[in-house]
């Protein structure tokens, strides 16, 4: 197929221009703390309006993954030394931004004897111990299926614990190759047995080639695993040598998607072209607590 460079973007991929007076304030945070985040790493299509809001999505265990997915712009290779003050660190920014809600991901690290759950799971802690406090979502990755891991992470008690499982099983192999579709499920349903009260949340990218009925598929196994909340993007291609777009899903399917979701029983969806994991992650929490 055709590099998707060569595929017209439609209109409802242009970004808009995205302004505020507190974009400066973030950047300038982040380079003083050397803390990552995957909004610049990843290249998010809202960075601009999240920094905008003095929001950010914390990368923790550095700016170096372990593993080599098709789709991600985050540079894959042996990644550096893992910084005991980093949980202080994402603290302190979320204390000087003025954060109510902290959205922290981070890097893979197959290296690592724990995955980086403890580092996590102090992120957690550090940020709850902050007054007033703060809550928390941690999107986190699949610990290699290791239970005890994930223990360590759900026992620090963040109030919604993100897993994406990204595609359709069938374009596993093309897209992350080095994960696993059904450990990423179980993972999921692991996270209820373990503490109950904690809300589960998962995320799929659109356009990579997979068929409606293989999304809706997902869907059902995600809803099998009481997933809570749900994210829907379009996929973009970061660069030349990333996975193509094989198709930009129309704002109206999106929309589609999200009724669909929601009558499966998902408590809240975000779904649109630039809808990512932790965009707009506090509101959906809200919205469940309102109700």
């Amino acid at each position: 197929m055709a590099d998707s460079s060569y595929i017209r973007k439609p209109e409802w991929l242009k970004i808009p221009i995205r302004k505020g007076n507190n974009l400066n304030f973030v950047e300038e945070l982040l380079g003083e703390t050397g803390l990552v985040t995957v909004c610049d790493e990843a290249k998010c299509p809202n960075r601009m309006e999240c920094f905008s809001k003095k929001t950010a999505t914390f990368m923790i265990l550095g700016s170096v993954c372990t593993r080599g997915c098709r789709f991600c712009n985050v540079v894959g290779g042996k990644p550096s030394f893992v910084d005991p003050e980093e949980p202080k660190k994402v603290a302190d920014a979320v204390k000087k931004l003025g954060l109510k809600f902290a959205v922290v991901t981070s890097v893979t690290r197959d290296d690592l004897a724990d995955g980086g759950s403890e580092i996590f799971a102090q992120v957690i802690r550090e940020v709850h111990a902050l007054d007033p406090p703060v809550q928390i979502e941690v999107l986190i990755p699949d610990f290699q299926g290791r239970r005890k891991d994930l223990q360590r992470v759900v026992d620090a008690g963040p109030e919604i614990l993100n897993h994406n499982v990204e595609t359709v099983p069938d374009l596993y192999s093309l897209a992350r190759p080095q994960a696993d579709y059904t450990q990423s499920l179980e993972l999921l349903s692991r996270v209820k047995i373990m503490n109950p009260e904690i809300r589960t949340k998962s995320g799929i990218m659109l356009g990579l080639g997979e068929t409606p009925e293989q999304l809706r598929a997902v869907l059902r196994d995600l809803r099998a695993m009481d997933c809570d909340f749900l994210t829907l993007g379009q996929y973009l291609q970061p660069s030349k040598k990333h996975l193509p777009v094989k198709a930009y899903i129309h704002p109206d399917d999106f929309a589609s998607y999200k009724e669909e979701a929601l009558d499966m029983g998902f408590k809240a969806v975000a779904s649109g072209p630039f809808v990512r994991s932790s965009y707009n992650a506090a509101e959906m929490l809200e919205d469940l607590q309102e109700n």
